[in-house]
């Protein structure tokens, strides 16, 4: 997958690790990748809603850059294959100025959240000049799980979760799976004592400090700060997402046989009134986020089209009206008034589907989800 935008350069020596892996939708690698190349360029067309106040912090460019990536201006997922799972949150680190130790608080992470992947992204600023031949031209990158606080820096108190050859050279971000931690941390919130990322030469070697240094969360602008990633579902995901087009499905349940006809009615129909009604069908309906309050949360969309149903269901219901068993009985006993209180069928949803929003949790986090039941696909009489 490729956005637009043409600073996108499959030779930009962008690279990750990420081996714990096993789903066989397209890794989260190829999505961080533009994004964060997105973010390289500049922020893109599409700004923050309007009402957005400044006492929020700025949400992370590689965020808004993956809502981009994943839906269209009203938030319709553009591709359902694109993304795994159905929501990713980033988190800040909390450690706020000690360099090469990280501290990521996950307490909104919900118990019936399904960890898939977790990375860890650091921005490598670009090498100090020096003096003279440098005797090096790569290192080694590891990241480790603390599991001791008293002695972080002993093999009894480190658990090595992912390792690598840098370049001693460039700048940008840097991406290390860190899955196995997160899914620990998850399961008991008491063990999470933060990672730590060491440097050395080839086979283990001290380097000259400082070889390569990362942005941290204290010194750095907010672009570049360390954060970590987390790709979860739900389990609430149905097995079928919408596209942009949103087609107009057939119903699955069998309908009544042909052969019950319907009956016909003696004397004028009581209905008359609804016959100058347009038939049941889809209408727009303009969502404006910020005209019913909610645009102090909701970074994208400003507002979607929800659609709603409105129209008559007169008797007798045809295929077009898209009705059910039920309705296409209830229909018949109204117009027959064979029961006092029985109303004609309504004019609802049949199908509905769900859009992304990106937004702040209530700790501030930016959060990229899936919200079910937004969008009224198609309509029927029920």
């Amino acid at each position: 997958m490729a956005l637009v935008w043409k600073c996108f350069s499959p030779a930009s020596g962008w690279t990750d690790t990420r081996t714990d892996r096993s789903s066989s939708a397209p890794a989260p690698s190829t999505l961080h990748q533009a994004a964060h190349r997105a973010s390289t360029c500049g922020p893109p067309s599409q700004g923050f809603p309007v009402g957005f106040t400044a006492h929020f912090k700025q949400p992370p460019q590689y965020m808004v850059d993956l809502f981009n990536t994943v839906a269209n201006a009203d938030g319709v997922t553009k591709n359902p294959d694109i993304l795994e799972g159905n929501t990713v949150r980033s988190f800040l680190d909390k450690t706020h100025g000690e360099k090469m130790r990280f501290l990521f608080v996950l307490s909104s992470v919900a118990k019936n959240e399904k960890i898939l992947t977790a990375e860890l992204h650091l921005f490598r600023l670009w090498p100090k000049a020096t003096d003279g031949p440098k005797r090096h031209h790569f290192c080694q990158v590891s990241i480790y799980q603390i599991l001791d606080k008293t002695e972080p820096d002993s093999p009894q108190g480190q658990k090595l979760l992912a390792s690598r050859l840098l370049s001693l050279q460039g700048s940008g971000w840097e991406v290390f799976a860190i899955t196995q931690a997160v899914r620990d941390w998850t399961e008991d919130e008491s063990s999470n004592r933060g990672l730590l990322v060491t440097v050395h030469g080839l086979g283990g070697s001290p380097l000259d400090a400082p070889a390569v240094q990362f942005a941290s969360s204290r010194d750095h602008h907010e672009s570049k700060k360390p954060m970590l990633v987390l790709f979860t579902d739900d389990g609430r995901r149905g097995a079928s997402l919408p596209t942009a087009d949103f087609p107009d499905l057939q119903p699955q349940d069998p309908v009544l046989p042909a052969k019950m006809t319907v009956p016909k009615l003696n004397g004028p129909r009581s209905t008359r009134s609804l016959d100058r009604l347009q038939p049941c069908q889809r209408h727009p309906l303009s969502v404006d986020f910020e005209e019913i309050g909610w645009s102090g949360w909701i970074i994208s969309p400003r507002g979607y089209n929800a659609y709603h149903c409105k129209g008559s269901c007169p008797f007798p219901l045809g295929e077009n009206m898209r009705p059910t068993n039920h309705a296409t009985v209830q229909s018949i006993i109204n117009a027959l008034k064979l029961s006092e209180g029985v109303s004609s069928p309504c004019c609802v949803p049949d199908k509905l589907h769900s859009i992304n929003l990106l937004y702040f949790d209530d700790d501030e986090n930016v959060v990229l989800k899936q919200y079910d039941d937004m969008v009224a696909g198609s309509c029927g009489c029920h």
